[in-house]
């Protein structure tokens, strides 16, 4: 079975066009489940009206298709709680100068 570990190594390739820091370290991932071979994922973004989540969503969807093991990926977007930068990584809030 795919272990979440390897769902965010994938995840991790996926960076937001915007800000240039990947999904992981924006911490957009809320939850990640792997059930059989299916992945699923739920994610946000900094705003509920971002014109890139159709973009966004679908590069995460295709990172984890990649993985070896997974037949399936479903990605959903969840804005509650909503993002804020506290949800970064150390790491990211000192690349943006925060």
């Amino acid at each position: 079975m795919v272990s979440k570990k390897e769902i965010e190594r994938a995840l991790a390739s996926v960076i937001d066009p915007e800000i240039g820091l990947s999904v992981v370290e924006l911490g957009f991932i809320y939850n990640i489940e792997v059930r059989d071979s299916k992945a699923l994922i739920e994610m946000t973004l900094t705003n509920p009206m971002c014109p890139m989540q159709g973009m966004i969503a679908g590069k995460v969807e295709e990172a984890v298709a990649k993985i070896p093991g997974i037949s399936k990926v479903e990605v959903k977007l969840v804005f509650e709680p909503p993002w804020s930068p506290e949800r970064m990584t150390a790491k990211a809030r000192e690349k943006l100068g925060m």
